[in-house]
């Protein structure tokens, strides 16, 4: 069993992102995942709310309706034996306290052990654990999204004046779950992320606004082990214009058609058009461009 050098050449991305309701976890995990990787699959907890973005992002979906810890780690085992590049479990606070989860698993296993916590505890740590074990285990990236408990903070806003903001806190899982993942942002209702833990020393206490391709690229980056130069990511800006000539084109163009002009132009098999990089971006704009169609041609 000799030592080998140590390399992160097929390390995989383990990403939280936690934050209150309205500070759009389930949209940023679907842009920084659509950055990371073509095939994209979604453990969905929150009754299929996820697939209201189906428009903007291919992504395949499995709906939790038990949220026992094992059923996580069945979808996530199945995720990784399909060939998915990037896992979203949205979310993991589901584990934690929601039907079939830990809290009620414990309370369960207490009234077992004549109301003894301590001893129904016993029973359920072992599952819960078995579930961070999954995420690390897993053969492809995984983003968690936590729900984090709310709270109202009094701030002065200057000249003796005070204002009562929202914010979230602590996420709502067991203790310390949240920081067995490589990267942590803590996400505002005005959509910045601000990272609270990073092993990637160029995420470091930076506070990312509207976090996507960008923040993707950074992670890939880190990744890599700068064996091999990263490919530049599709930027928001090419998104919105893909989408954009799209629309202009007779007749206007849906995401799976967007998707198979470009892997007809390309001869690639991307799964959505955030997984092109920003050259292959740039040559399916050219061609959008110079083809509007047949009706728009007509009319000059």
């Amino acid at each position: 069993m000799p030592f080998q050098k140590a390399s992160k050449a097929q390390a995989k991305a383990r990403l939280g992102l936690i934050g209150p309701a309205g500070s759009g976890k389930t949209y940023t995990a679907l842009r920084i995942a659509s950055a990371l990787g073509a095939r994209i699959a979604v453990i969905d907890t929150e009754h299929g709310s996820a697939s209201k973005y189906a428009d903007e992002f291919a992504f395949d979906t499995l709906q939790l309706t038990s949220f026992h810890p094992q059923r996580y780690v069945e979808a996530i085992e199945e995720a990784g034996q399909a060939g998915y590049d990037v896992l979203i479990i949205d979310s993991g606070s589901h584990e934690w306290n929601g039907t079939d989860g830990c809290l009620e698993l414990a309370e369960q296993a207490a009234a077992r052990y004549k109301g003894n916590k301590w001893a129904g505890w016993r029973d359920v740590t072992p599952l819960h654990n078995r579930f961070i074990e999954a995420i690390h285990a897993a053969p492809l990236h995984v983003i968690v999204t936590y729900r984090s408990k709310m709270e109202y903070i009094q701030t002065d806003t200057g000249h003796g004046k005070t204002e009562v903001k929202k914010v979230g806190m602590e996420a709502i899982t067991r203790d310390g779950a949240e920081y067995e993942l490589d990267i942590v942002g803590e996400l505002d209702l005005q959509h910045r992320m601000a990272i609270t833990k990073t092993r990637c020393k160029a995420l470091t206490d930076q506070v990312i606004d509207h976090p996507g391709d960008a923040f993707a690229g950074i992670v890939q980056r880190w990744l890599s082990d700068g064996d091999t130069p990263p490919v530049a990511p599709i930027s928001e800006a090419q998104v919105k214009a893909l989408w954009q000539e799209a629309q202009r084109h007779m007749p206007p163009l849906d995401v799976a058609a967007i998707t198979a002009l470009a892997n007809k132009l390309l001869g690639t098999q991307y799964a959505n058009p955030r997984a092109l990089s920003h050259d292959e971006a740039k040559r399916v704009l050219d061609a959008l461009r110079n083809d509007r169609g047949p009706s728009e041609q007509a009319t000059g």
